[in-house]
């Protein structure tokens, strides 16, 4: 983007990058529906010598898919602290309309959909010859996807401040991965970005100040 747009610094286009991520959630987006895969994962998978949902340095997120015959439709993620019911339920509420099937395997956590309103189907993992990602398989096909792209669109760099972001933008490019008019998914994101607030550089950097130096030496060593 820095050298398309002629930028004076590396500082300015990565601004601008996440200026248009905060753009790529529409305010009171729909929620999904109909029959909906549920899962949370690390990315990257577990670290060695971590045992169970537990992660000193990854990032643990929920994913949500839409179940589009045997294809996937829209899709929703979010990073989540804890794979607790607190977390999970909220995760639900804000992606899932009330009303739709959803699809988990066993953990504990899943327990209450269905005093939320949803319908709940289970499919334990545990004694099953089928790998999780057969199970459940477009939330894994989907997480799949977004850690290749992080690897190699991003090289992995991409801090945990951040992440959220990347999720937005992974979300906004797949659920519109089939549209045949890119001139208006661009002017769709214009809109948008009249419709959030302002994120002014010194808000970006706040807490992650050596975020755009690490992305940086990443992107000289490309």
């Amino acid at each position: 983007m820095q050298e398309s747009l002629g930028l004076g610094s590396y500082e300015t286009a990565w601004t601008w990058l996440h200026k248009l991520r905060r753009a790529m959630v529409r305010p009171g987006r729909d929620r999904l529906t109909g029959r909906v895969e549920v899962d949370e994962t690390y990315l990257g998978g577990l670290e060695e010598g971590v045992r169970g949902r537990k992660s000193q340095k990854k990032a643990l997120i929920a994913v949500a898919a839409e179940e589009d015959g045997e294809g996937i439709g829209r899709i929703r993620m979010r990073r989540i602290p804890d794979a607790s019911a607190h977390s999970l339920e909220a995760f639900v509420w804000e992606a899932v309309a009330p009303g739709s099937l959803l699809h988990t395997d066993g953990l504990l956590s899943y327990d209450r959909l269905e005093k939320r309103g949803y319908q709940h189907r289970i499919t334990f993992l545990k004694g099953r010859r089928e790998s999780p990602a057969e199970l459940l398989p477009r939330v894994h096909r989907v997480v799949s996807l977004l850690n290749r792209w992080l690897l190699g669109t991003h090289q992995g760099a991409v801090s945990h401040a951040h992440l959220d972001y990347y999720l937005d933008e992974f979300t906004f490019r797949f659920n519109r991965r089939t549209s045949r008019h890119r001139g208006k998914l661009f002017y769709r994101l214009v809109e948008q970005a009249l419709a959030v607030g302002p994120a002014p550089y010194t808000s970006l950097v706040k807490h992650v100040s050596s975020g755009w130096q690490h992305q940086r030496r990443q992107h000289h060593h490309s």
